[in-house]
């Protein structure tokens, strides 16, 4: 198995920014795996808010090299099994190990990842498309620069009900509020009436991520569906969120890879929570991935590509929220740069 690591800063098309930081560029890493005739891709990005950065992940991928190089007949959760034991400490870089060798691995066996995973694609939900925190005019501009059936809107300022009344008039679209950690309960509590009332369909991560108490309180008595994100990480996560929260929204780079995160759906599910899988400003390496459990989510926020100026592959494509599958197998993803 021979292993390539190449580096790239994603060009987003404007300025990024959620209730802790802003941005505009996104470094990112991918990880391609070749043997046999066959290649695998994977895709992680930096994030301050979880202290790693691209020359970080590179670094402890390269300390493994030797592993991943003896590799010849493993199963995509044996290969999970053994990697994790070595990059326990930095599950975003196993994430794009990961999702390469489950993309390696479909292609070598002919198949589509969600056909090697035996799910049908009949049912699959949109994707939303994100509004970062901006003045109300800019991101009016965002909405009317893509139109499109469900927004996630990022919030956490003090004008949070405002803003929305307003991108109200512009649209009927479902709306989804995602305040990054940026509430308290009562803010929670009063937001959830008022957006309700606009239209909205669940908040996501209102509160601190270790805002146990909070997230109970806010649990029995918002007028809305609350989904944990920045409090559902790992696995072990998904049990300590039931009866918390109404549902978990999986990012695969926070839980280590596509395999972990069927796991972590799989639980949901049995604990009747809704099911959502999110990105981190990927590039098409990393959203193709993501495409492949649709099949097993109730919502899914897959938008990364379209928040960029630069992609550096073609993989899936997105139109009005729905998502159509490349024709190669694996995650369908090929590089262009």
């Amino acid at each position: 198995m021979k292993v390539i690591l190449r580096t790239y800063n994603l060009q987003l098309k404007h300025n990024f920014t959620i209730s802790r930081l802003s941005y505009k560029t996104q470094p990112t890493l991918i990880v391609e795996l070749q043997s046999e005739g066959y290649s695998g891709y994977g895709e992680t990005t930096s994030n301050p808010y979880y202290k790693n950065t691209v020359d970080s992940m590179k670094s402890n991928l390269e300390k493994i090299i030797p592993f991943i190089e003896s590799v010849t007949t493993e199963t995509p959760e044996e290969f999970w099994d053994k990697a994790h034991q070595l990059l326990q400490h930095d599950l975003f870089a196993l994430c794009a190990l990961d999702n390469a060798y489950n993309d390696w691995y479909a292609r070598k066996k002919g198949k589509k990842l969600y056909e090697l995973w035996g799910y049908s694609i009949d049912h699959n939900p949109k994707t939303d498309y994100t509004i970062g925190i901006d003045s109300i005019e800019k991101m009016v501009s965002k909405m009317k620069e893509l139109p499109w059936p469900i927004y996630k809107i990022k919030l956490g300022t003090k004008e949070d009900i405002a803003i929305v009344t307003e991108l109200r008039k512009y649209t009927n679209a479902v709306f989804r509020i995602d305040a990054n950690c940026g509430w308290t309960v009562p803010e929670t509590l009063t937001n959830a009436v008022a957006l309700k009332k606009l239209g909205v369909e669940f908040l996501e991560q209102p509160l601190k991520a270790d805002d146990w108490e909070g997230h109970k309180a806010v649990f029995d008595q918002s007028v809305l569906p609350i989904i944990a994100d920045e409090s559902c990480i790992v696995e072990e996560d998904v049990a300590k969120c039931h009866n918390h929260f109404h549902g978990v929204n999986i990012k695969l780079m926070k839980c280590g890879g596509l395999t972990p995160a069927r796991r972590m759906i799989a639980q949901a599910k049995k604990l009747g929570m809704k099911t959502m899988v999110g990105c981190m400003t990927e590039s098409s390496v990393g959203i193709s991935a993501i495409a492949h459990l649709l099949p097993e989510l109730d919502y899914v926020d897959m938008d990364g590509i379209l928040l960029l100026s630069n992609d550096i592959a073609t993989g899936i494509t997105l139109s009005d929220g729905v998502i159509k599958y490349s024709e190669l197998n694996g995650t369908g993803v090929r590089l262009i740069v």
